[in-house]
């Protein structure tokens, strides 16, 4: 369903402002920089793809035993951050991440290409493998495994829903004055302020 443009609501602002970078010729409008804490609260930061917008927030997928689905696990604590250099914009976004509803995650793994669905199970993603071949041996042996038949969900795979708690919204401008809007919640609603570049 999509979302109509409400100033007062900033997840319909980030999906407008993501539709002008797509527009806009962005190559990954979809890409988001995920920083996690580990248990000795070191910092941990990697790009992946946001998959599902959703009005409780921001949804990607992963094998939950990777390292950042275990740091999340332990520490729902989550940043995420989209740069759009087409359109001279970012949105920064905190919040506490959460396992995403099964149905969710089902009906996304159902729709991905069947060589991504092995690889969901073959991969013991973040572990120490001998080698690729080793890895490439075991997509073979669980494609011969399915073969004529469509593969289910891994248990230990599937989707983080990011609730925003804060949404900071920046356009560049010139001199370096940029503009800065800070979304933070307010129980249900929004309150929406003003930052200095």
């Amino acid at each position: 369903m999509p979302f109509e443009m409400d100033p007062a609501d900033p997840i319909a602002l980030f999906n407008s402002w993501k539709q002008d970078a797509l527009l806009n010729g962005d190559p990954e409008p979809d890409a988001m920089t995920v920083a996690t804490v580990d248990r000795d609260g070191m910092p941990h930061v990697r790009v992946v793809y946001l998959r599902n917008l959703v009005e409780e927030g921001f949804v990607f997928y992963t094998n939950y035993k990777s390292a950042k689905a275990t740091q999340l696990l332990a520490n729902p604590n989550v940043a995420l951050n989209f740069h759009w250099t087409s359109i001279e914009r970012q949105v920064r976004i905190c919040g506490l991440a959460e396992k995403a509803p099964e149905e969710l995650s089902d009906i996304y793994f159902e729709g991905r290409d069947r060589e991504s669905q092995l690889g969901a199970w073959a991969s013991p993603q973040s572990q120490l493998i001998p080698d690729r071949k080793w890895l490439l041996d075991k997509v073979a042996d669980l494609d011969a495994q399915y073969a004529g038949k469509p593969i289910p969900r891994p248990p230990h795979w599937g989707g983080f829903l990011v609730r925003p708690a804060t949404m900071e919204f920046w356009t560049g401008r010139t001199a370096r004055l940029h503009d800065r809007s800070l979304y933070t919640r307010d129980g249900s609603t929004w309150k929406c302020s003003t930052l200095a570049p």
